[in-house]
C-alpha cells in the first residue's frame, strides 16, 4: 500500500505530536509528517526533538539541513527511534532556512542533495524522500526541476513530494510563498509522466478530498497542508476513500472524547491544556455551536490549573454531528 496516497504536510508550529495524535484518531492510514527539525537541533540541542506517540505511525521525520554527514547521523537516529521515513526539506523558503543553507535553496544544488541522499541511504533501511518546489526565483523552467529530480533519483531517492509552486527566496515571506506564486499542477503531472518509475506526490492548495481524488488520476500521492489543520475533520473519509478501509469512523465528539485521557496524561506530566487544545479549536468547523466551542476554549484553556473540564464544558455547546 502506498502510504503517500494521502499525507499531512509538515507545518511549523502546527503538526506537533499533539496535533498528530488527534489526526491519527481521524484516519488510521494517512502518512503524518513531523514539523521540520534541523540537524543542528538534533545533534547539538538540549531537548529530545524526536520523541512522538507510538499511535502516530505511519510517521515521517522531516529534516532541515544540508551537510550530508549530519543528515546521515540524524537519519540513523530517526530509524533507531522507529520513524517510517525520513524526508529532506528542499522546499521551505524562509530566510532563516537559507542562512542555514537548507530548504528551497537546495534545489540549486542537486549534487549536494544527491550526496545527502546517498549518505543517508547508506546508514538506514527506511525510505529517504525529498520535498521540493517546482522551482526557485528565476530558476523555474521545467528542465530545472527535472535536472534536480533526475540527479537526486540517481542517488536512490524514489519518492518526491512536490509543492506545485515555485519559491521566491527573497522579497516574499514564507506565508506569501505559500499563497502568491501561482500553482502549476500540470508541471507535477508531467514530472510523473516523465519519471513513471518514481513515486510522485503533489502538494499545494489542496482543499478537499475531491480535489485529492482528481490529483490521484495523475500522480501517486497527495499531501494536504493547511486544510488538514484548519478543518481537521475533512480527513474523516480518508481511510475508506483512499485506503480501502471501511471500518467505522469516529464522530467529531468521539475524537474529542478520546483526546481527554491524552490531555489528562499531558497535564499530569506538567504540561498545559492549551498546548493541545489549540489544535482542537477548528474540529467543529461548520457544525452548530462551533463558534461557542472555540470561544470557550480560547478564553479558558490558558487559565491557571485549566484541565479537561474546559473541553467537556465546551463540548456541551456543539451539536452532535
Amino acid at each position: 500500500m502506498n502510504s503517500h496516497r494521502i499525507s499531512i504536510a509538515p507545518m511549523l508550529d502546527w503538526t506537533d505530536h499533539h496535533y498528530r495524535y488527534m489526526a491519527r484518531l481521524i484516519s488510521k492510514h494517512q502518512l503524518l509528517y513531523t514539523e521540520m527539525v534541523t540537524t543542528g537541533a538534533i545533534i547539538h540541542g538540549k531537548g529530545d526533538y524526536l520523541s512522538y506517540n507510538e499511535e502516530e505511525h505511519p510517521l515521517a521525520l522531516q529534516l532541515g539541513g544540508s551537510n550530508p554527514a549530519d543528515l546521515a547521523t540524524c537519519a540513523k537516529k530517526a530509524q533507531e527511534y522507529g520513524y517510517d521515513e525520513v524526508n529532506i526539506n528542499a522546499g521551505c523558503p524562509s530566510d532563516r532556512v537559507q542562512n542555514g543553507k537548507f530548504g528551497a535553496c537546495l534545489m540549486a544544488e542537486p549534487k549536494l542533495v544527491a550526496e545527502a541522499v546517498d549518505a543517508m541511504r547508506s546508514v538506514v533501511d527506511i525510505p529517504v524522500t525529498v520535498k521540493h518546489r517546482i522551482g526557485i526565483d528565476e530558476l523555474d523552467s521545467y528542465q530545472f526541476m527535472t535536472d534536480f529530480v533526475g540527479e537526486v533519483s540517481e542517488a536512490g531517492c524514489e519518492t518526491f513530494i512536490v509543492h506545485a509552486r515555485k519559491a521566491w527566496l527573497s522579497g516574499l515571506s514564507p506565508k506569501q510563498n505559500r499563497e502568491i506564486p501561482p500553482l502549476d499542477y500540470e508541471r507535477v503531472y508531467q514530472l510523473k509522466r516523465d519519471f513513471s518509475d518514481l513515486v510522485i506526490s503533489i502538494n499545494g492548495g489542496v482543499k478537499s478530498l475531491d480535489e485529492a481524488k482528481m490529483h490521484l488520476e495523475h500522480v501517486d500521492g497527495v499531501m494536504i497542508g493547511r486544510e488538514a489543520y484548519q478543518n481537521p475533520y475533512v480527513l474523516a473519509p480518508v481511510d475508506s476513500l483512499f485506503f480501502d478501509d471501511h471500518s467505522e469512523v469516529l464522530t467529531r465528539h468521539q475524537v474529542i472524547e478520546k483526546m481527554l485521557p491524552y490531555i489528562e496524561k499531558h497535564i499530569s506530566h506538567g504540561g498545559k491544556l492549551n498546548h493541545i487544545s489549540r489544535h482542537m479549536l477548528t474540529m467543529f468547523m461548520g457544525v452548530t455551536g462551533a463558534k461557542q466551542w472555540r470561544r470557550y476554549i480560547s478564553e479558558n484553556a490558558t487559565k491557571q490549573g485549566a484541565g479537561v473540564e474546559v473541553i467537556e464544558q465546551a463540548l456541551t455547546f456543539v451539536g452532535q454531528d
